[in-house]
């Protein structure tokens, strides 16, 4: 089973990249869960999205406390704090515009996998505004290898074609692209 957490706030996708990602393991016919943990202010306040991805049934149902994989959306949530438990071989991608090494230190991990990218930037390139869970979705297939860029586009498809248009689903595809081309350990 593979546990991911996703950290990012209020309004920026972080719940729905979770759900992208568990749609993802159901299509591969894989036992998924996917759920968001937040208070009551939501805009602007910090999410977690979790998501499990397992080949048997999965039995538990809380949080995800040691996580084999954390992206953090938002680069003002780049703290110890939020790291917190991730597994000692497990995967961090972060959107921030700092090296790896950059974010290790400032963190204080040990860990050896710790990806970067600068979403942010990416997004407001294809989309005008700073949405950077679909270019976080390119970086967190790049990094972890666990669903493949093509899946990741036809979800976004799928998800959004009907509800935003061809053009902008094209926008999101292209910064999907572009941060899976992007992503750096």
């Amino acid at each position: 089973m593979k546990e991911i957490k996703i950290i990012g706030r209020g309004g920026q996708g972080g719940k729905t990249a979770a759900e992208i990602i568990a749609k993802i393991g159901l299509n591969e016919g894989k036992f998924i869960q996917s759920f968001p943990e937040y208070g009551a202010e939501r805009q602007g306040a910090p999410v977690f999205a979790y998501t499990r991805i397992s080949d048997e049934e999965i039995t538990i149902h809380s949080d995800v406390k040691n996580p084999d994989i954390i992206a953090i959306i938002d680069p003002t949530l780049i703290i110890p704090k939020m790291v917190e438990g991730i597994k000692s071989d497990g995967i961090l991608i972060v959107n921030t515009n700092k090296t790896s090494d950059e974010v290790r230190d400032h963190l204080k991990l040990k860990l050896k996998d710790i990806y970067t990218v600068d979403a942010t930037s990416i997004s407001i390139k294809y989309l005008g505004k700073n949405i950077p869970n679909t270019p976080m979705l390119g970086a967190i297939s790049t990094a972890t290898g666990l669903f493949s860029l093509k899946d990741v586009e036809e979800e976004i498809k799928h998800k959004f074609l009907k509800k935003i248009g061809p053009e902008f689903t094209k926008k999101n595809i292209d910064s999907i692209r572009e941060a899976s081309k992007e992503v750096k350990q």
